[in-house]
């Protein structure tokens, strides 16, 4: 067996036990649906989408509907979660909300960008391995789990709190950060879809403040959702405040900024330009003045 396929039989128990551990510690003071909890339910369908996913993209080998899976994870069990929990309250009406706002936006522009490209090369090595392609799919029901625990948990929680200035604060944070995201997308998607820019790299709007500002922009809305969630935590609950902590390990130290980051260095690396330009503009907070 190759190295790549044993890490990810290794990986697949792993990725699991951390989600059943998140989802016994974050039920804790939370709704039940009959005898089961409301946030071990979400989670255990998290999983569940990923894998019937799963199934039909390994038989054709295709990644095209990787994203869109996110997206429908997290709009079904955030709607799950509002309509599950006795009593819809203004607070977790705030945060579903900002999740299916975020997850609509960003999953249909991702699932546009990977239709006009025809693939996403991440998956080309991946995808002939069933071991591999599967553990990919399942990583995906943690990192949506893991993303949304602030808002599935504050929303199951069996403490309510009236909106306040948490909520308020935190729908600004929120509201910056997915601003940011929005536009930085759009800019980059506009210059990538002008001829005269192939093979270049961006370096306006945004991107000449930050190397990655949509990146900057997702981990700041996703601090507001949690600023949000703060006021109802309890216990166990607290676990979910790992949500933001979890967005930007993942972006900049594993799957986000150093992939690209390497990615940039391969095809502009030794070019005066690009050198300058990493040289001036900071890799991940934006630099405006």
């Amino acid at each position: 067996m190759k190295d790549s396929n044993r890490r990810a039989l290794i990986a697949l128990p792993v990725v699991v036990l951390v989600g059943a551990l998140l989802a016994l510690a974050g039920s804790d003071g939370g709704a039940v649906w009959g005898t089961i909890p409301v946030f071990t339910l979400a989670v255990v369908a998290a999983f569940l989408i990923q894998w019937i996913a799963f199934i039909p993209s390994f038989l054709s080998q295709t990644e095209k509907y990787y994203d869109l899976t996110g997206t429908v994870t997290y709009t079904a069990i955030t709607l799950l979660v509002l309509f599950a929990t006795p009593g819809i309250h203004a607070r977790s009406l705030l945060l579903a909300v900002m999740v299916l706002a975020w997850t609509l936006r960003l999953g249909i522009f991702l699932f546009r960008r990977v239709s006009r490209a025809g693939k996403d090369d991440r998956f080309d090595e991946i995808k002939p391995s069933f071991v591999r392609f599967l553990s990919v799919w399942t990583i995906q029901g943690l990192w949506v789990t893991f993303t949304a625990a602030a808002a599935w948990v504050a929303m199951t929680s069996a403490n309510r709190v009236t909106l306040d200035g948490f909520a308020l604060i935190g729908f600004i944070v929120w509201g910056i950060g997915f601003g940011l995201e929005i536009v930085a997308d759009q800019q980059k998607a506009c210059f990538n879809c002008d001829p005269a820019n192939k093979g270049k790299f961006i370096s306006t709007g945004l991107w000449s403040k930050s190397r990655h500002p949509n990146y900057f922009g997702e981990i700041l809305l996703w601090i507001g959702v949690a600023i949000v969630a703060l006021p109802v935590l309890q216990g166990w609950q607290w676990v979910a405040v790992i949500s933001p902590v979890f967005v930007a390990l993942l972006l900049i130290k594993i799957s986000g900024i150093p992939l690209l980051e390497r990615k940039a260095e391969s095809k502009w690396g030794g070019q005066h330009d690009y050198e300058s330009y990493k040289e001036n503009t900071p890799v991940l907070i934006p630099k405006f003045w």
